[in-house]
């Protein structure tokens, strides 16, 4: 049987996943808003599939009826996981070898700097967070209906080629915000596709922290970039008198160190970048900064 992949929402992540297998399927395609975008994917050899997230398409529909693994990178909103309320008998019609949802450590919410593992009871802050969680649910859910194994990954702060704090300096929006206490993990969008590709040859269902071994505090990712640019770190702002957006605010209201051991253990992974400075390191060669 031919190994096909569909992704529901090829952005940034998933498209790092595609590279990744692309030698693995016979087949990838992947949604996307617009056909302009689109084009991209199908460069890259991705079928494009526009979708918006709230009407089932018949395209889609016909490509699942012959997918063997399906990645799910679409947020959820306050009617709940667009993938299962569009394509959902699809999917249970398909049962897919396996399916992996990308969410997010915000499930996790505030633990004051505490570590936090996959047993770790979930207490999310943010709607986004909590509509995060209710739709974990619904894919676990759905595995137990149908016997389909679906794989929970939740990650932290994602950056890679193009998405780092490199780019806040090139912009002219580098700060360094200091919250005493506060530390943040992330995770290098290619160990993503790293975690993905190992875990999807085990199938069962299961939740993995795809996040770097070092919570850092995010004042001392900044000064290491500046100090890699060779230029001066910007002055220290104090939480309170930074001027944040709502969203950015609620980031730095959830403080808590996530532990990536189920993934060393289990899966045998090991990252490519387990710190910010590597990684760093590694993006200054890379972009030729």
């Amino acid at each position: 049987m031919s190994e096909r992949l569909f992704i529901f929402g090829a952005g940034f992540s998933s498209k790092a996943f595609a590279k990744a297998v692309r030698d693995r399927f016979d087949w990838i395609g992947g949604t996307t808003r617009s056909e302009q975008k689109g084009e991209a994917l199908r460069a890259m050899g991705v079928e494009p599939f526009v979708f918006d997230g709230q009407t089932a398409e018949p395209a889609i529909s016909n490509a699942l009826t012959l997918a063997s693994h399906v990645l799910v990178s679409i947020a959820p909103d306050e009617t709940g996981d667009p993938v299962l309320n569009t394509h959902r008998q699809d999917l249970t019609d398909a049962k897919p070898d396996w399916i992996g949802y990308l969410s997010t450590v915000g499930v996790y919410g505030n633990h004051d700097g505490a570590w936090v593992n996959e047993q770790t009871p979930c207490r999310p802050v943010s709607r986004r967070s909590k509509q995060r969680l209710a739709a974990e649910q619904d894919w676990l859910d759905f595995a137990s209906e149908t016997g389909c194994p679906v794989q929970i990954f939740r990650l932290s702060g994602i950056y890679g080629p193009g998405r780092s704090t490199f780019e806040n300096f090139r912009t002219g929006r580098a700060r360094r915000l200091i919250k005493p206490g506060q530390v943040f993990n992330r995770i290098y969008v290619d160990d993503i596709a790293g975690v993905l590709c190992r875990a999807m040859d085990r199938r069962e269902t299961r939740i993995f922290n795809v996040t770097d071994d070092e919570p850092a505090p995010p004042q001392d990712v900044v000064t290491y970039a500046a100090g890699l640019l060779g230029v001066d770190a910007p002055p220290e702002i104090p939480f309170e008198e930074a001027d944040l957006s709502p969203m950015a605010r609620s980031f730095y209201g959830e403080n808590k160190r996530v532990s990536n051991a189920r993934v060393k253990e289990e899966l045998g992974y090991s990252f490519q970048y387990p710190n910010y400075r590597i990684a760093l390191d590694h993006l200054l060669k890379q972009e030729g900064h």
